[in-house]
């Protein structure tokens, strides 16, 4: 008699194998604003484009513009990087899709 439940253990094993492969685009969204064409078009080097959040407020990180997790800016060999405070739950992503 045939072990089903390995075989299927391994086939679950080899789809999600396939799933790992799928490159993501991975979006770290500072802020976001609107803006007259008239002004972006006056815009020039070192002008400032101010954005609604606040100094230390979090960061949005998301997966195929989908939010997936929020964090904080750090800086790590004088790169910038985000420390993940906060990572949403599959549950909350799916709940969100609908």
């Amino acid at each position: 008699m045939p072990d089903t439940t390995n075989n299927q253990q391994a086939e679950a094993t080899e789809n999600l194998d396939l799933l790992l492969d799928i490159p993501l685009e991975i979006t770290i969204e500072l802020g976001r604003t609107k803006m007259l064409i008239n002004d972006l078009l006056k815009l020039g080097q070192g002008a400032v484009i101010e954005l609604p959040k606040e100094a230390g407020d979090t960061l949005e990180i998301l997966a195929n513009n989908r939010l997936i997790a929020k964090g904080d800016v750090v800086v790590v060999n004088k790169k910038y990087g985000v420390r993940l405070t906060e990572v949403i739950s599959p549950v909350e992503r799916l709940e969100k899709l609908g």
